[in-house]
């Protein structure tokens, strides 16, 4: 099973994947973690170049380009081998990251990034996608707070934020059967919960463990 964790900066889901990630192990699971961009040796040096605060010149055309390039080789290095052998992939970000930022974001048209994505995923989607929902400024100012990586993506104005926010609610209610919005403000225990009791339901296994 393909798990894949979303949302706007700061919501929480890199601190939350490896604690949901021990949980299911403690179900009896094989699971795997892994983040975009990046999760390859290729892909870090992407992600470095898209990160990097001196790139301010990159154009979204790039971006797109340069996330998808990473996202390619991720699929064929590392995901789908991990999911023919029946093992769970949890993933920080996917291709719902392309349309969110860079479709509602930077308003590129959503059809051609649609086809974009086929070809760099192989047409390999996820089959649970949680949503963390969260407010944009108290995302920022977590992120802000944080001590963590402040990133180039991080730093675009408070609108783009917004539009990508709205973007993720109008994927989620796109697609209710794959995507499950969490409350993201919520206390990291209780968000944590959240994703489990979310997952239990969709693995019966795991609730007879």
């Amino acid at each position: 099973m393909f798990i894949t964790l979303e949302g706007p900066e700061g919501s929480g889901k890199s601190s939350q994947l490896p604690v949901l990630a021990e949980w299911l192990r403690s179900k009896g699971y094989q699971v795997f973690t892994t983040r975009e961009p990046g999760g390859t040796v290729i892909g870090d040096q992407i992600r470095a170049i898209l990160s990097n605060l001196d790139n301010v010149s990159m154009q979204p055309r790039t971006e797109i380009l340069l996330f998808l390039s990473a996202r390619a080789q991720l699929v064929e290095e590392v995901i789908r081998p991990l999911l023919t052998q029946k093992t769970i992939v949890l993933c920080d970000r996917y291709a719902d990251s392309t349309m969110a930022y860079q479709g509602y974001g930077h308003g590129v048209d959503l059809d051609t990034l649609r086809k974009l994505l086929d070809f760099a995923t192989g047409g390999l989607y996820p089959d649970i996608t949680f949503l963390f929902d969260l407010d944009i400024q108290t995302g920022l100012n977590r992120r802000r707070n944080s001590g963590g990586e402040w990133n180039r993506l991080d730093a675009y104005a408070i609108g783009f934020h917004e539009r990508v926010r709205k973007g993720y609610l109008e994927l989620a209610a796109a697609e209710p059967q794959r995507w499950i919005k969490i409350d993201a403000g919520q206390s990291f225990d209780q968000v944590q919960l959240d994703l489990q009791n979310a997952l239990i339901k969709r693995l019966p296994i795991a609730a007879n463990i």
